[in-house]
């Protein structure tokens, strides 16, 4: 694809645009597609091979009547890649191209129709933040526990069920956001996610919580949490939903409690 001829006077007009003082990222190349452009992007933005910051998301404050309804296969050119901003679009699917970026450290995919991603999808594995909210996931995709350098997970406002096992092997998440989804159970391998600081699970179905959590000792559910989307809007019992709150230091002395004394402490 790259040897394909591509309009010279559009490529230099795009690179005009490309601006290195945005605030955020600082000395990256960015461009940011905005209004009408993203009704047709043109094809020789993906021959912008010195892009580090790739925006294609419509300005929320502005009118949103342009969306992206898909990208490009030739997206896999852009191999300096390090940020992609595709949320709040009309996409169902990303291109197994994508996967091709891999120096892409965030990738941000909230507020469209995804189910799934591509299937190769753990092959981006400088990849740290992954936002994935408000979409149409029903199961985890088990391709991102294969992203073991991710620290931040946003998949909530989904229909997720489950949690798999090998949640086990992100060792270096810190932040993993699942509220408003349909979990029942979190998985007991959540304890091996030792550098958790942040778990928001409000608002699914979850009516006890694996006894591996008190391993989670940066774990942030102390008193001072206010944020309803921590334990929030489930029918928990063991631990009950004030326990919670207190941190995972009152978790374990509900846990040693109900050991000692039986199922009656979840009475108390």
């Amino acid at each position: 694809m790259a040897t394909e001829t591509v309009d010279q006077g559009k490529l230099y007009k795009l690179k005009l645009r490309i601006v290195t003082d945005d605030p955020i990222y600082k000395s990256l190349n960015k461009l940011k597609m905005r209004g009408k452009d993203l009704s047709h992007i043109p094809r020789e933005v993906y021959f912008l091979t010195e892009l580090e910051v790739l925006d294609m998301s419509p300005e929320r404050e502005a009118c949103l009547y342009y969306k992206l309804t898909g990208v490009s296969p030739y997206i896999g050119q852009l191999i300096n890649l390090r940020v992609l901003m595709l949320d709040t679009n009309e996409m169902i699917e990303l291109p197994d191209e994508i996967c091709l970026l891999s120096n892409l450290e965030r990738l941000s995919l909230s507020n469209n129709h995804f189910a799934e991603l591509p299937r190769n999808f753990g092959h981006l594995k400088n990849l740290t933040s992954l936002h994935l909210s408000n979409n149409e996931v029903k199961l985890f995709p088990s391709q991102i526990c294969e992203l073991e350098g991710l620290t931040f997970l946003d998949l909530c406002n989904n229909y997720i069920s489950r949690l798999p096992p090998q949640i086990r092997n992100m060792r270096n998440l810190e932040t993993l956001i699942v509220f408003h989804n349909n979990l029942a159970t979190i998985p007991e391998e959540i304890g091996d996610v030792k550098k958790l600081r942040t778990l928001w699970i409000g608002d699914n179905n979850i009516k006890s919580l694996p006894r591996s959590i008190v391993k989670l000792s940066y774990l942030d559910w102390g008193k001072t949490y206010t944020v309803s989307s921590v334990v929030d809007g489930n029918p928990l019992i063991t631990p009950p939903v004030n326990v919670c709150k207190q941190g995972v230091m009152a978790i374990a002395s509900f846990f040693e409690a109900y050991d000692r004394n039986g199922a009656s402490t979840t009475r108390h």
